[in-house]
């Protein structure tokens, strides 16, 4: 339901501070003070190895079923917009794609239907490479009608560690895209990491390639915590615990990040203006950076993006059908939906799932739409050759009298 997530928006926008009343006078360090690397890592792989692959039937009663779907579709949506750029400039061309950080193989299926030629599937996780890999032979032991199966190579390897060119079957392979979902922000963890994984997205792109991928919005993170009374903000599904409130290191600035029954593990703050500044790096020119609220206007006013909606289930419907029971138990969960119903019944109007008699409309609980705020959508296009030894490029460590990358300055640009 649209309308929800304008009026969360705006209510987020009224509850905290604006970017120019963040302490400019405080520098972002280079570097934060994270634990050690090999330690996070290893709890990060750890966390993932150890999540559980289950059945419709058992994530259909989860309290985020939906929210997971919600997520699903906007990397469905994504993939397809990108596909659709690729064929427009090459109609027959041959498509490889490159999954950084692929977990247990959830984004598959849609690269089947997309009909790429090849994916590169890789992950820090070795278990959650098995289970793709494991997936994968699965999809191609029950060939049917539709696009034909991609041929698939799988590497188990830290991607923002190691150089995944030496790990390829075929030492000169390139890509026309590159896909990054929910997993960037652990790079940020120092600048060497994030510059491997940059490295490993860009320099193997060929040119009028893309990378694309979704990542937690750093403006966001900071502008909640700004506005919350401890280190800790969220509701009744997330919870999000920084370790400082006034220092924002360019690198290593990490929170705990959990969200029910999904993720539970630290994370690291992404500056979008810092991120742009190191793609150039290996060519990468920002196409767009959008909200997920932003993303899912534009997305769901097409018919093939609104018909996929329904058919992902995600939305769920409001009020329910009998025998049907909400994510939601609480009744201000869903008070911008009885608004809604309010408008509609007062327009003689069924929305989008009901009729003038009985309307009805596809939403998510107030909770749900929070969590999705959370989040951008990037894409980069690869424009240019790699420029690895240009000073411009490398982030600058914070110098007195000098100009300086100010949190008031990253926030506000992070905005716009």
């Amino acid at each position: 339901m649209e309308d929800a997530e304008e009026n969360l928006k705006r209510k987020a926008e009224d509850a905290g501070p604006s970017p120019q009343e963040l302490d400019p006078t405080k520098r972002l360090k280079p570097e934060g003070g994270a634990a050690s690397p090999h330690v996070l890592t290893s709890q990060v792989a750890q966390h993932y190895n150890q999540l559980e692959e289950k059945g419709l039937a058992v994530r259909s009663q989860s309290r985020i079923f939906h929210l997971r779907n919600f997520n699903n579709w906007i990397k469905s949506m994504l993939i397809a917009d990108t596909l659709r750029r690729l064929r427009a400039d090459s109609p027959a061309g041959r498509l490889c794609v490159l999954d950084l950080g692929v977990g247990k193989g959830g984004d598959l299926l849609k690269w089947k239907k997309g009909g790429i030629d090849h994916l590169v599937c890789a992950d820090l996780a070795e278990t959650s490479v098995q289970q793709c890999e494991e997936r994968y032979h699965s999809m191609a032991g029950r060939q049917g009608r539709g696009p034909r199966l991609f041929t698939a190579e799988f590497i188990a390897a830290d991607c923002a560690k190691e150089d995944l060119s030496r790990r390829y079957r075929d030492p000169d392979t390139t890509f026309d895209l590159v896909s990054c979902q929910f997993v960037l922000h652990y790079s940020f963890e120092s600048q060497a990491q994030a510059d491997r994984m940059l490295r490993n997205a860009g320099e193997r792109l060929r040119p009028g390639g893309y990378f694309i991928g979704t990542t937690p919005d750093g403006y966001e993170l900071v502008r909640r915590l700004k506005s919350a009374e401890g280190l800790s903000f969220g509701n009744s599904i997330y919870s999000i615990t920084f370790r400082q409130k006034d220092d924002f290191p360019l690198f290593g600035c990490q929170y705990d990040f959990h969200l029910e029954g999904v993720v539970d593990c630290p994370e690291f703050l992404v500056y979008f203006p810092l991120l742009e500044q190191m793609a150039e790096k290996y060519g990468l020119r920002l196409v767009y950076r959008q909200t997920f609220s932003e993303f899912f206007q534009q997305q769901v006013s097409q018919g093939e993006g609104r018909a996929l909606l329904e058919r992902m289930k995600a939305l769920e419907t409001y009020p329910p059908h009998e025998g049907q029971e909400l994510a939601g138990s609480e009744p201000e969960d869903y008070a911008h939906a009885r608004a809604r119903l309010q408008e509609l019944r007062s327009k003689g109007e069924g929305g989008d799932r009901g009729t003038p008699e009985n309307p009805r409309v596809g939403t998510l609980s107030l909770a749900e739409w929070e969590a999705t705020s959370l989040y951008l959508v990037y894409c980069f296009q690869k424009v240019g050759e790699n420029k690895e030894d240009s000073p411009s490029n490398q982030p600058q460590p914070v110098q007195a009298g000098h100009s300086q990358i100010q949190p008031a300055r990253l926030m506000s640009d992070a905005q716009h």
